[in-house]
């Protein structure tokens, strides 16, 4: 079956790592299960190489898992994969694809000496990297440039749909710093909570793009999660992770200031289940946000690993698992949300397609709460903070337009030296409020 080829930003990525590295490292490609990187490995092999072979060591022959576990010399290695596969490898001008090489440590293992051999390119693609059982009794070689792969962004997903010109429209105002105006503005938002139903998973675009039909669209995401479950069940046989997982959207429309793991596995905290976690994050199927301590630059520096939110990586998984429970029909923030009538209740759905984007565009999530005298019962709270230019961007998330914002503007006077630019994100057209930029959701990527 023939799938669509969407373009991907991901793509000019590899082609430096290829024109800068030479052949001197090879080239890991990590991200969640079905973001497409075994897809833009082999687009990229088919137009940047005279030749490819793609190893898949989901289903891969053990004749081919022992030439790695019985560490064969290269000159036969290389000989019986071009039998094997029926492709001539060109030296300098040929690269090796190992996909889902999590499969195969010994496969990852030998990158060392295929990179000193020098004869070839190679890509690998994996998820769930650095969990124990991928990487036990192996040594992790230095000879790999690693980039992140994520769901199509909001920009990308225009291109999958053949809107192509109107993001950069978007980055014209706002670089201008001026309104787009109300009909392109509606036209805008109309197609921004189309991505935050369908997703950037290319499964799910593809079949939106085939059948228009969001109940198929549906049908996919739910493969994904049961997908995800399942992983999660396996790094932790215990269920806490596939826990965890399901009861994101509930722990975020309760408004609490953090992801309470206790309320979801009795007697447990995120600092007795602190390895779980970390896998949970190696997988890339959701985006931490910790808490800062100290809002200033360098936030991982003062940030506080038990104090956190959790959010889905991808926003249309995130409305299909909010309503796991309920058939496509029964799903409120389908029907809501594309008439825009997402009520406030549910603007946490925002407040995840944010953390999605900022998380997208390169930016490590942190967040703030505080109080506005010590002795203060009343918490306030900024959804993200950015760093830029030495500086930093207070972030606060509204689902509709907004009149107030007091958690900024107090903020902002406690903290006036220290930031750069601060930033309201709702669903109203740019405009400028003081010292306050109030932008639209879908320019959220242009921070």
């Amino acid at each position: 079956m023939n799938h669509q080829l969407f373009k991907r930003k991901i793509y000019s990525q590899i082609l430096q790592w290829k024109q800068q590295s030479a052949g001197s490292t090879a080239l890991m490609i990590q991200g969640a299960r079905r973001v497409g990187k075994s897809t833009i490995a082999q687009e990229f092999a088919k137009k940047e190489y005279e030749s490819f072979i793609s190893i898949d060591f989901s289903e891969a022959e053990q004749v081919i898992i022992d030439l790695f576990e019985d560490k064969v010399p290269l000159d036969y290695l290389f000989l019986t994969l071009q039998n094997f596969y029926g492709t001539k490898l060109h030296e300098r001008k040929s690269v090796i694809i190992f996909d889902e090489i999590q499969l195969c440590p010994s496969a990852r293992q030998a990158i060392k000496r295929l990179v000193r051999d020098g004869r070839f390119d190679y890509i690998e693609t994996g998820s769930l990297l650095t969990i124990k059982k991928n990487v036990q009794n192996i040594l992790i070689p230095s000879e790999e440039t690693r980039i992140n792969m994520f769901p199509l962004d909001f920009e990308e997903f225009l291109w999958a749909i053949e809107q192509p010109l109107l993001f950069e429209s978007a980055r014209y105002a706002f670089e201008k710093r001026r309104p787009m105006g109300d009909s392109m503005h509606r036209t805008m938002m109309r197609y921004f909570r189309l991505y935050m139903l369908v997703g950037g998973m290319p499964q799910a675009i593809e079949a939106f793009n085939k059948t228009g039909d969001m109940a198929s669209v549906d049908a996919i995401k739910r493969n994904i999660l049961e997908l995800y479950k399942d992983d999660f069940r396996k790094i932790d046989p215990l269920g806490r992770l596939s826990n965890i997982f399901r009861s994101i959207p509930a722990e975020l429309a309760r408004n609490t200031l953090r992801y309470k793991v206790g309320s979801v596995i009795e007697n447990a905290t995120a600092n007795r289940i602190a390895e779980p976690l970390m896998e949970m994050s190696e997988s890339m199927t959701v985006n931490f946000s910790f808490h800062s301590n100290d809002p200033s630059v360098g936030f991982a520096l003062h940030a506080n690993p038990d104090f956190f939110k959790l959010f889905l990586a991808d926003t249309g998984l995130f409305v299909t698992l909010a309503f796991q429970d309920a058939t496509y029909v029964d799903n409120e923030i389908y029907r809501k949300l594309l008439v825009d009538k997402l009520p406030v209740d549910l603007g946490y759905v925002y407040e995840n397609v944010v953390a999605q984007m900022l998380r997208t565009a390169g930016n490590e999530l942190y967040y703030y709460t505080f109080k506005e005298t010590d002795d203060s019962k009343k918490n306030y709270e900024i959804d993200f903070l950015i760093s830029r230019k030495g500086k930093i961007c207070p972030i606060e998330v509204k689902s509709s337009g907004y009149n107030r914002h007091i958690s900024l503007d107090l903020f902002r006077q406690k903290f006036s030296s220290r930031i750069l630019q601060s930033y309201i994100i709702n669903t109203k057209d740019l405009q400028t409020d003081g010292d306050i930029i109030s932008i639209p959701a879908y320019m959220t990527l242009l921070l």
